[in-house]
């Protein structure tokens, strides 16, 4: 299949033979070893040392759902099927960032979904891995291996990143194998893109491309910058825009995922919407973006540190927020405990107010028996649907499943997790869900407790 990408016409062989014919034996058309008694700049010395932490990951899946009839050892054997093993689900790439405890950070959809992990070391060793933990809303996942002679990659300070510094990605491109290419840092703190639940990215224009996911991305000094993540472009190549997990983001999440196999975020109890011009000049706001704060819950962070409906804000921590998402999105990457500085607007006046970002008490059976996840179909309309049912909630005796989107509760629309709350919040003892599973829909009534 990669033929394609090879195949060169014959005559443009011929004009490299024409061109090349003239500097053989040449021997001042050679590229020196040094100028001027300096040697030349080489990412070589670094990429030897870094690029044995590199590793590829692939995948076996579960069994796809067939007739039991198949597995029948009379039909297999008078009609020559043969027993159906689980196929190769995904190639990726990962970072050894502990070599005495062979721990390996990657993407979560590297991973997901998989029974057998095998990771393959740069020496060529295969080693089978085990899952210790993931984390779907950032899209990273945590393996352990165990081997000898391992190398790991340090973590270097992602805050302390520039546009423009010089960054290195390395990963398993395509299945090809080991491969770096360069470029730089394009820009930082890309968010609202649809890609994760939780964004942040460092955008680059060092080529990612398909199996480069969960590979690293370094600075000169072979430090960890990021973990490759995903790519914009057609056809699903590289045309300069990639973007990878910031390392202090990523680090951060493998401590947790460490300490307590899961990510344990928090939240302000607030219920927000978009600040629009209109909303805008009725709170005497100066800035473009932000969000209105329309409801408190009580007991919740956002109340003990005095927010009320009607303020606007504007900005997390000194970084503007445009909309609803982004003020999720900022909680979201920081830890339960950890404060937050809101530059607000109340009363066409100015002020910062600090939060301390808490775990709310879940009430919701949607939000405690299931893990929700916002998105947006082609035309733009917006909707949230199932990822997964936790064994024995309420969900899961209902009979839902990961996929089935949630249309209406109540015979309310639904298209954010927001207003999935909000409609919960605001019902009696049951649920009435519109679900979709599918092409079909069908009701089903859980108790709202």
């Amino acid at each position: 299949m990669f033929a394609m990408f090879f195949r060169r016409p014959a005559r443009c062989l011929l004009m490299l033979c024409l061109l090349t014919s003239g500097l053989v034996g040449s021997a001042h058309a050679a590229f020196p070893d040094a100028v001027d008694g300096q040697p030349l700049p080489s990412l070589a010395p670094m990429l030897e040392r870094v690029m044995p932490a590199v590793v590829n990951i692939s995948t076996r899946g579960p069994m796809p759902r067939r007739n039991p009839l198949m597995d029948d050892p009379f039909f297999q054997r008078y009609f020559g099927i043969a027993p159906e093993e689980a196929p190769s689900q995904s190639l990726g790439s990962g970072v050894i960032i502990d070599a005495a405890e062979g721990l390996v950070i990657t993407n979560n959809h590297v991973i997901d979904n998989a029974v057998h992990i095998l990771v393959t070391l740069n020496d060529g060793r295969d080693v089978d891995a085990t899952l210790v933990g993931t984390d779907p809303e950032a899209d990273v996942a945590l393996v352990r291996i165990e081997a000898e002679g391992l190398t790991q990659l340090e973590w270097a300070d992602s805050s302390a990143l520039r546009v423009g510094d010089f960054s290195v990605a390395i990963g398993n491109p395509f299945g090809l194998g080991q491969t770096v290419t360069s470029g730089i840092v394009s820009a930082l703190g890309r968010s609202g893109l649809g890609i994760e639940n939780f964004e942040d990215f460092i955008q680059t224009d060092a080529s990612i491309n398909p199996g480069n996911s969960g590979g690293a991305l370094v600075n000169l000094r072979g430090e960890l910058i990021g973990i490759n993540t995903a790519i914009v472009g057609p056809s699903g190549g590289n045309v300069g825009i990639g973007f990878a997990i910031p390392a202090n983001m990523a680090a951060d999440i493998t401590e947790q995922l460490l300490e307590f196999g899961e990510v344990r975020r928090g939240a302000l109890g607030i219920a927000a919407q978009p600040l629009t011009p209109e909303l805008a000049e009725a709170f005497g706001v100066d800035s473009r973006f932000g969000v209105v704060i329309g409801r408190v819950q009580t007991g919740s962070p956002a109340e003990k540190s005095g927010l009320l409906a009607g303020d606007v804000i504007t900005a997390i921590d000194g970084r503007p927020v445009r909309d609803v998402r982004a003020v999720r999105n900022r909680i979201g990457l920081v830890r339960l405990g950890e404060q937050l500085q809101l530059d607000i607007t109340r009363n066409k006046r100015p002020q910062s107010v600090t939060v301390t970002v808490e775990a709310l008490p879940v009430t919701n059976p949607l939000a405690a028996g299931a893990r929700l996840q916002e998105r947006e179909s082609r035309n733009g309309r917006r909707y949230v649907v199932i990822e997964a049912v936790r064994s024995g909630s309420v969900l899961d005796r209902a009979g839902l499943q990961a996929g089935d989107i949630v249309l209406s509760i109540n015979r309310q629309g639904v298209g954010t997790v927001a207003d999935i709350e909000r409609i919960a919040d605001q019902s009696g003892d049951e649920l009435l869900l519109l679900i979709q599973r599918g092409r079909s829909t069908s009701y089903v009534t859980i108790p709202n407790t």
